[in-house]
C-alpha cells in the first residue's frame, strides 16, 4: 500500500493532472454507457470535422462564416441525396440478388473443395475435407438464423435510419454554424487550472481532425478505383464489393484481408480457376499496394505515426468497447493516449503553462 500511496503523490500531486484524470475518467464513462445514444451526435461531429475544413478554406476566402456555412451545407444535402437516391437503391438491389445467389455460390465452393484430395494428395486429406464441410454447413445454418433474425429487425433500423437521416444533417449544421459558442459553452465549465488539459486537447484536435478529412477522402478515393476497376473487368456486384472495399480501410489490416474473402469467393463463382479470377485478385491487390503506400502517406502525413502493433491493439480494445465507432476512432483515441502519457508530468518534473494556442 506504501508504493500505491507514494506513486499517487507522486503523480497527481498537482491540480492540473487531477484536472485532465477527471475529464478523461468521465469522457470514458459517458462513451461506455451512453454510446448508443449518442451515435447521431458522434455522425454528425464526424461530419462536421469533415466539412469545417472546407469552411474554413472559404473564409480565408474573406466568406462570411455563416455563408460559407450555408454554402458547405447545401453541398452536402446534394451529395447526400445522391447517395440515398442513387446510390442507396443499387446498393439494396446488389445485396438482394448476392442473398439469392448465396446458396448457388456455397454449393460450387463446397464442390472445388471437394476436388481438392484429387488434385492435392499429399497437401489435403480427405478427412480434413470432411471436417471443413461439416464446419462449413454449420456457418450456412447460423448464416440463415442471421438473416431471418436481420429481416424481423429491419423495421427497427428503417425507424433508425429515418431518425438518423433528419438529426444528423441538422446537427452538423449547428455544429458548423456555432461551433465557437459550442466549444466556449464546454470550456467555460472546466476549471481554471487547466493548462494541461488544454495542452492534451490542442494536440489531439488537431490529429483528429486531421483523421477524419483523410480518413473520409481514402473511403472515397479507394471505393471509387474499386468501383472502376470491378466495372472494367466485368466483375458481379460491382457497387456492393467497391463499397465494402472502401470502408474496409476504417480497419487498418484486419479490413483490407477480411474483404479479400468475398471478392475473392464471388470471382470464383463468377470465372472459376481462370484468369479472370487471378486478375480480379492481383487488381484488388495493386490497389491496396497503393492505399497503403501511397495514398496513406499522403493523407495521413500530419498524423502521429503509431506503430502497427499499437494500432491493431487499439482496433480490438476500442472496437471492443465501442463497437463501430471504437474501430473507427481507434487511431485518434491511441493517440489521445499517447499525448496524455507525453503530457503527464514525470517525477520532478514542473507543469508549464502552455502556449496560447490559435483559435
Amino acid at each position: 500500500m506504501e508504493i500505491v500511496r507514494s506513486w499517487f503523490k507522486r503523480h497527481f500531486n498537482d491540480p492540473q493532472v487531477v484536472i485532465l484524470a477527471v475529464v478523461l475518467v468521465i469522457g470514458f464513462v459517458v462513451v461506455i454507457t451512453m454510446g448508443q445514444m449518442l451515435a447521431p451526435v458522434l455522425a454528425a461531429l464526424v461530419l462536421a470535422y469533415l466539412l469545417d475544413g472546407v469552411v474554413e478554406t472559404l473564409q480565408q476566402w474573406r466568406v462570411p462564416r455563416l455563408g460559407a456555412v450555408v454554402l458547405v451545407f447545401l453541398v452536402f444535402m446534394i451529395f447526400l441525396g445522391f447517395a440515398l437516391l442513387g446510390l442507396l437503391p443499387r446498393l439494396s438491389y446488389q445485396v438482394t440478388q448476392l442473398v439469392q445467389q448465396l446458396p448457388n455460390i456455397i454449393a460450387k465452393g463446397q464442390d472445388a473443395i471437394m476436388q481438392l484430395p484429387e488434385r492435392y494428395p499429399g497437401m489435403v486429406g480427405e478427412q480434413q475435407v470432411a471436417d471443413l464441410m461439416n464446419a462449413i454447413r454449420a456457418e450456412v445454418g447460423n448464416l440463415g438464423q442471421r438473416v431471418v433474425s436481420a429481416s424481423v429487425a429491419s423495421v427497427v433500423g428503417v425507424i433508425t435510419l429515418m431518425v438518423y437521416l433528419v438529426l444528423v444533417p441538422v446537427l452538423v449544421f449547428f455544429f458548423l454554424k456555432d461551433k465557437q459558442r459550442i466549444i466556449g459553452w464546454m470550456t467555460f465549465y472546466l476549471p481554471r487550472d487547466r493548462a494541461l488539459t488544454t495542452r492534451v486537447w490542442h494536440e489531439v484536435n488537431i490529429q483528429i481532425a486531421n483523421y477524419v478529412r483523410g480518413k473520409i477522402w481514402e473511403i472515397l478515393i479507394v471505393g471509387s478505383a474499386s468501383y472502376v476497376t470491378f466495372v472494367f473487368m466485368e466483375l458481379q456486384y460491382a457497387v456492393l464489393l467497391a463499397t465494402l472495399v472502401g470502408f474496409s480501410v476504417v480497419i487498418p489490416y484486419i479490413g483490407a484481408a477480411a474483404v479479400t474473402v468475398p471478392i475473392a469467393a464471388i470471382a470464383f463463382f463468377q470465372w472459376g480457376w481462370s484468369a479472370d479470377f487471378w486478375y480480379i485478385l492481383v487488381a484488388y491487390g495493386v490497389i491496396q499496394a497503393l492505399d497503403g503506400n501511397v495514398l496513406v502517406p499522403l493523407l495521413f502525413s500530419e498524423v502521429v505515426n503509431l506503430h502497427p502493433v499499437a494500432i491493431i491493439i487499439a482496433v480490438l480494445v476500442f472496437g471492443g468497447i465501442w463497437g463501430f465507432w471504437g474501430v473507427f476512432f481507434a487511431i485518434p483515441l491511441a493517440t489521445l493516449v499517447q499525448a496524455v502519457l507525453r503530457a503527464w508530468p514525470r517525477a520532478g518534473q514542473q507543469l508549464t503553462a502552455p502556449q496560447q494556442a490559435p483559435g
